[in-house]
């Protein structure tokens, strides 16, 4: 029996399993599918030789990410990191241009160019401070607790309907709202607003790079790690119950839906209930397309990025979210937009290109997104349709089957609500602790919840080593 299993080998699952293999235990890795990533997998869905990345193909989280710092994942691996964070076409060629440079970006605003730089400019300065506030569980006293008072008022600013007062035109706030409404949800809101501000201050800070060779390059280095510290991985193993998972340690990188299915039997009833009363958000639909060229953007800026928004100004965003979160497939939609061979020609075969793009939906909606995607991005690319080789769509319905945690199309693993941020599942200082003696909760559905940053499963072994031996966690670095 080894010392410890974890369920599930996606980005949290596998930061679970390296933590534990270099504190000297001898950890099993059990994975569903037969290849490791859950979610965050790179695979030809469309023609051969198109690597598409199943999830987020940006990573501003890769160089944030305290775990992935540690771990030094940026010498493992190769990131591209674009002179320019996201664009967000508005028609005519005008768009608003994020640069990694804070006052680049703010000298292309204009007028408003200053209103920009002091919103971000505090937070730009102390960004470890803001990972150390934002990406972790919010029951703690911050480190830095200016920049987190900070932060906070900035939130409550823009998570309200006079966040564009700072703003005298339409760029600015158009910006805000394409990185708000990853979150997913009705804007403003706090929960928005802070996800929003968080993401587009990595933008400035560190950049939103993009691995070479696709997401699957973070999954293969902590596989690489984890099998380097003496861990074992069994792969075509869908674990129903808990109790057949034999170790005096277990974490599960699973939603909170399925720990309360799969372990009801080992939990308190009371603790089964407020996993199952845990709410999931609306969902994404989601097509890959192998193109025979570069996308032709009217604006410039957008054919050097790997991030796109497109949905036009913050009054139609907002519009479009209140839709989804009414129920409704909106008429002219937000749609966010990955082209990784902009900066990684790895991914296709040579002058070709693969692009990926999501429109929010319903939770688990049927609909296909590839018509309304492809309309959205031709009003500001002529000719887009002409360059598709090949596409491939999948539904919020049909999500779930690329990684269950993705329960109805919700790649979060549960709503992001100012609620649901600090009782995430449950209001404590330690949330990836269960009741049940030596078994841990470590996917998106505990802090800091959505992204690609390994931390919910890090701070879930961490938990289980102090619960355990009242050991620290161990080194992570390349030479420890």
């Amino acid at each position: 029996m080894a010392d410890a299993a974890v369920v599930g080998s996606g980005p949290n699952g596998l930061a679970a399993a390296v933590t534990l293999a270099r504190a000297g235990l001898d950890v099993v890795l059990l994975e569903r599918n037969d290849t490791l990533g859950g979610g965050a997998r790179t695979l030809e869905l469309t023609l051969p030789g198109f690597r598409h990345d199943l999830g987020a193909a940006v990573h501003p989280m890769g160089l944030a990410s305290s775990f992935f710092r540690a771990f030094q994942l940026s010498e493992r691996i190769r990131f591209a990191v674009p002179e320019i964070s996201y664009t967000h076409p508005l028609g005519s060629g005008r768009a608003g241009v994020a640069y990694r440079d804070l006052l680049r970006t703010a000298e292309d605003l204009g007028a408003d160019g200053p209103a920009w730089r002091r919103l971000f400019g505090p937070l730009v300065a102390h960004v470890n401070g803001l990972s150390d506030f934002t990406a972790s569980q919010l029951l703690r006293v911050p480190h830095d607790p200016i920049t987190a008072v900070r932060f906070g008022l900035r939130v409550l600013e823009q998570g309200s309907p006079v966040g564009d007062v700072r703003f005298a035109g339409d760029v600015a706030p158009a910006m805000l709202s394409g990185v708000m409404a990853h979150s997913i949800g009705r804007m403003p809101s706090l929960a928005s607003a802070g996800a929003g501000l968080v993401l587009a201050t990595h933008a400035h800070a560190r950049g939103w790079p993009i691995p070479r060779g696709g997401t699957q390059s973070i999954i293969d280095a902590m596989r690489d790690d984890f099998l380097a510290h003496g861990g074992r991985i069994e792969t075509g193993v869908d674990v129903a119950d808990s109790r057949d998972v034999r170790a005096p340690i277990r974490l599960f990188d699973v939603s909170a839906q399925a720990l309360a299915r799969i372990a009801e039997a080992e939990l308190p009833r009371s603790y089964v209930r407020t996993l199952q009363r845990f709410r999931y958000g609306d969902g994404i639909a989601k097509v890959d397309f192998a193109l025979d060229g570069p996308v032709p953007w009217l604006n410039e800026a957008t054919r050097r990025t790997g991030t796109v928004h497109l949905g036009g100004t913050a009054t139609s965003i907002r519009l479009a979210e209140a839709d989804v979160a009414a129920g409704r497939i909106p008429a002219r939609p937000y749609v966010l937009v990955a082209q990784p061979t902009v900066l990684d020609d790895s991914r296709a075969p040579a002058g070709k290109h693969v692009l990926w793009a999501y429109v929010h939906v319903p939770k688990g909606s049927t609909f296909d997104p590839t018509e309304q995607v492809t309309a959205t991005i031709e009003e500001e690319a002529p000719g887009f349709r002409d360059l598709v080789l090949a596409s491939h769509a999948i539904t919020a319905r049909d999500l779930p089957s690329w990684s269950p945690n993705f329960v109805g199309g919700d790649i979060s693993s549960g709503a992001l609500s100012m609620l649901q941020m600090v009782k995430r599942p449950v209001l404590s200082t330690v949330p990836w602790r269960t009741p049940a003696r030596g078994m841990y909760l470590a996917s998106s559905s505990t802090p800091p919840a959505t992204g690609v940053h390994g931390l919910s499963g890090y701070y879930a072994a961490r938990a289980a080593l102090h619960d355990t031996f009242r050991s620290p966690p161990p080194a992570l670095g390349i030479d420890a």
